[in-house]
């Protein structure tokens, strides 16, 4: 029997336990009233949820077997191990066979099983053992590299951490030391605290605190909250965040449909404002998210690397579908033997079909983000590596990426720009007892450590209430009370923001009315403090009577300006220089916060990046989309600007062709993030910052950005080298073997021969993954541009045909095969030609410079390619070139072979150059 809870209050008697062990089921009584039964199993997610919604606190943590102070470690771990990790569906990692196997289920590989099958029903066991071993080596090369791909990324996501903030209960309070001692258990010691848990361990009965920017890990009921609202866009569309009660309202008490219900929360929203405590009713699968992503598990909408990847195979594929049944019926009307002309159609189908294209693209990919994970960069999407490369405008945020994400509070000033102490104390205690997310802010105030000692906080203060922080007022407030007597609301928040619900600002021990005079000095002040790069902050208060009543945002009102408080974050060192290679990559860098523009124009004066333009949120909402368009490619700098804002900054510019990559760390954030071709954020950020990103930063930093561009041109560039050759190749064997069939009286090369022809080419290319790329390449943005590729194919493809037909010109005139007797040594020459030139040239292409003296390839690309010219000059020699119709070729073949290699890549070098010199090499 699989482990249960254990140790499970059962009922309102405490000292009732339910124990099952993993052996058997067993009862244990020590004093106590018989166990209560075992309950029947949960009900549906959906009524289970729904019944949630209306239980009483009390009667819904009796059911769950819980208490408003949480579950124990060893109740937690039992009930994990029973229920499994919070994890929904997804592409869960299959055993390696599962996988393996399912490698076979691709058309190329099928094509070639029929083929094999053919050919041994035709007593032709020499084609059917060179196609066999083609199926091997494609399908456990590419079953190799997806593998290892897998259990890369799955290395990778677990350096990237979500957590949730769970209450822990002391099982010292429901076991005693000698129960305890009897069981073999280890009590938990210490007393109840809250614990930063991954969300793949919470379990039903976990009491959770949530906070602005949290990710809600579970379905969750709503146990107290303060203005709570959540984003529920994920599961319903919806654009507005919903506030969500610990009260059931009446009308709502017969719905059936659990996302309308104000106290149920869903795995997969996020908290936009407020605080809450809640408790966890489903878990994974049994989540209303788990059950919709088990329909969706495996489906995912095409990206442009997905389209770009088709296009090309479709191309190729294209020829394919032309060229086999043209050569099938001139071979078999010209010569007659139509089984013959059928096989060499298949071969020069196989032939002409990418089957290395997906081992190539995989190799590629998962090289690129084992490399890049060096670089302190985790990729959570592989295809969004080709996206990062061809990325051409990174939006940033400013804290952290441009500065030091070192704040430091540098002034605590009244109105008048005199230091003033009351000010820093009334920060302190705001920051102190608030309950949400906080910033560095905060932590700059709560750093001085000595404010603490000197109010004696937690002798003089009781947190009554707080009105938590959201962006659309941006200001956040806490209600205390001093010594039993009053309450006192303190609120702090931005300058303009602050001054405009302040009727009054103090002096000292004095209270002035706040007219104009002293409102626009107060602002003269802000500016002042902005030029110098110092981020400030408004203080006000309020006294009040004491009262029963929760707080609300019609109680931010009719306050008392303190002053201001002004912090410093220092401009990175290294972001100078990494906006400057940035830009010499071709990738412009625009600042999106909601800080002001005299700021954000200070901090990007220190880091060296021109301002060329200053658009301001208010202005954003003011403008046209169609005007919008070339105002937010002309400007540098975006300020004051909300959540929505910044993803409609994002898809505006996505619309106007760029490749746009944001990189952002906070809540709001995440429209923007997912807005963005490429999504990047870091390991610090909130939770939903992290799981909208696609691309996860352990170092916050522009450097360490760079290396990653760098890196997905370089992955890019490798995959084109291959796409270049592979269609070039095609396009040029087209000619070479149409004309061969219609001039030739017997088949240029044979079957079996093209088959090993290939495979040993196909061979030649798994040296491409770990290929150099060209400094210069590195220096653009990168994206598919498949009719560039069409081009280059139609450029240098034909040379090949010419070559191939100086061949046929050599072995027909010069060798004298010019006879069917004489076929066996035509067909050796050509295979032997055609194998040397498709290897070499890649080394041609692969470069816009002049290769080997220029350009060199990395050792296992020359490595590979020496191998199989080796073993392609030496198969005619050998029992196995005998055994497929070759025959060993004079030794003047060589050299007349060394003068058609070294004319053929002298002119595709010329035609190169000329192609680079007026299109440019993509």
């Amino acid at each position: 029997m699989a482990l249960a809870d254990c140790l499970l209050p059962v009922g309102k008697d405490r000292m009732t336990f339910r124990i099952r062990w993993p052996l058997q089921a067993q009862k244990l009584e020590r004093n106590q009233p018989p166990l209560a039964a075992i309950p029947a199993p949960p009900p549906l997610p959906a009524e289970n949820l729904l019944q949630s919604a209306r239980e009483e606190n009390a009667a819904l943590l009796e059911r769950l077997n819980t208490t408003p102070e949480g579950l124990s470690e060893l109740q937690s771990d039992l009930r994990l191990k029973r229920l499994g990790p919070n994890q929904i569906a997804h592409e869960k990692p299959v055993a390696w066979i599962v996988q393996l196997l399912n490698t076979f289920k691709n058309p190329l590989v099928i094509l070639l099983a029929s083929l094999a099958a053919l050919s041994l029903l035709s007593g032709d066991s020499k084609a059917a053992l060179i196609i066999l071993s083609m199926i091997s080596f494609s399908v456990i090369l590419r079953f190799s590299q997806e593998y290892k791909s897998m259990r890369a990324a799955q290395a990778l996501r677990q350096l990237v951490h979500t957590t949730a903030s769970v209450k822990r209960r002391d099982l010292n309070k429901d076991i005693s030391p000698g129960l305890a001692a009897d069981l073999g258990l280890h009590l938990d010691q210490g007393s109840p605290q809250d614990q930063e848990v991954p969300i793949d361990r919470l379990v039903p009965g976990d009491i959770i605190l949530l906070a602005a920017g949290d990710m809600i890990p579970g379905d969750v009921r709503i146990l107290a909250s303060k203005d709570l609202f959540v984003s529920q866009g994920a599961l319903t569309g919806e654009s507005m965040p919903v506030e969500k009660h610990p009260k059931l309202p009446i009308s709502q008490l017969d719905s059936r449909q659990p996302l309308e219900i104000d106290n149920l929360c869903f795995m997969g929203t996020s908290v936009i404002s407020g605080t809450a405590s809640a408790v966890v009713i489903e878990t994974g699968a049994q989540t209303y998210l788990g059950s919709l992503a088990k329909e969706v598990t495996g489906q995912r909408s095409r990206t442009s690397f997905d389209r770009g990847i088709n296009d090309v195979s479709l191309l190729l594929l294209r020829f394919m579908m032309v060229m086999a049944p043209a050569v099938f019926l001139i071979n078999g009307v010209s010569k007659g033997n139509w089984g013959e002309a059928f096989f060499f159609a298949l071969s020069v189908a196989v032939g002409l079909t990418p089957e290395m294209l997906p081992m190539i693209v995989t190799a590629n990919l998962s090289r690129g983000a084992i490399s890049m994970s060096k670089k302190k960069v985790i990729v959570k999407n592989i295809d969004s590596i080709q996206n990062l490369g061809a990325m051409n405008i990174l939006c940033t945020d400013k804290t952290g990426t441009l500065t030091q994400d070192r704040i430091i509070l540098e002034m605590h000033l009244d109105y008048l720009g005199r230091d003033n102490a009351e000010v820093l104390q009334l920060a302190f205690l705001n920051s102190f007892y608030q309950t949400g997310l906080k910033n560095l802010l905060d932590v700059a105030v709560l750093n001085h450590l000595e404010i603490h000692a000197a109010l004696e906080i937690e002798n003089r203060f009781i947190k009554i209430d707080e009105i938590p922080f959201d962006f659309q007022r941006r200001l956040m407030s806490v209600v205390v009370e001093e010594a039993n007597h009053h309450h006192e609301l303190i609120c702090k928040g931005a300058v303009e923001e602050i001054l405009a619900i302040c009727i009054q600002v103090k002096d000292g021990d004095m209270i002035k009315p706040l007219d104009e005079a002293i409102r626009e000095g107060v602002l003269q002040l802000t500016s002042n403090l902005n030029n110098d790069g110092l981020r400030v902050i408004a203080v006000a208060y309020k006294e009040v009577p004491r009262q029963h009543e929760p707080y609300c945002l019609a109680d931010e009102a009719a306050l008392t300006l303190v002053g201001l408080i002004a912090f410093l974050d220092p401009p990175k060192e290294s972001a100078a220089q990494a906006i400057k290679e940035l830009n010499r990559g071709g990738v412009a860098v625009k600042v999106l916060t909601g800080d002001n523009q005299v700021i954000a124009r200070k901090t990007c004066k220190d880091v060296g990046l021109p301002v060329e333009g200053v658009l301001l949120g208010s202005e954003i909402e003011a403008i046209s989309e169609q005007d919008l368009g070339a105002r937010v490619e002309a400007a540098t700098i975006f300020a004051k600007l909300t959540p929505l804002q910044k993803s409609r900054i994002i898809k505006v510019l996505r619309g106007r062709g760029h490749v746009v990559g944001f990189m952002g760390d906070g809540i709001n954030d995440a429209a923007a993030l997912r807005e963005a071709d490429i999504g990047i954020s870091v390991d610090t950020a909130v939770d939903i910052a992290k799981e909208s990103a696609d691309i996860v930063l352990l170092e916050k930093s522009l450097l360490v950005l760079n290396d990653g561009v760098a890196e997905g041109r370089r992955t890019f560039g490798n995959i084109v080298k291959y796409i270049k050759m592979g269609t070039s190749s095609a396009f040029g064997n087209m000619f070479s073997m149409l004309g061969a069939s219609i001039l030739l009286p017997f088949l240029p090369m044979l079957p079996v021969q093209i088959l090993l022809n290939n495979l040993l080419y196909d061979f030649s290319q798994t040296g491409i993954p770990f290929d150099h790329v060209d400094p210069e390449y590195l220096e653009k943005p990168r994206k598919w541009k498949v009719n560039e590729i069409r081009r280059f194919m139609v450029c240098i493809g034909p040379v090949s045909s010419l070559f191939d037909y100086a061949t046929f010109a050599l072995m027909w005139f010069v060798f004298k095969a010019d006879s069917v007797d004489n076929q066996g040594l035509f067909q050796t020459g050509w295979f032997v030609e055609s194998l040397m030139t498709q290897t070499l040239i890649v080394h041609i292409i692969r470069t816009a410079k002049i290769p080997f003296l220029q350009s060199r390839p990395s050792l296992a690309m020359a490595l590979v390619t020496v191998c199989v010219m080796g073993i392609g000059i030496m198969i005619p020699f050998t029992p196995i070139g005998s055994s497929l119709g070759m025959v060993p070729l004079p030794g003047v073949y060589f050299a007349w072979l060394a003068a058609i290699i070294a004319g053929y890549c002298t002119l595709t070098q010329l035609i190169k150059s000329w192609f680079v010199g007026r299109y440019g090499y993509h």
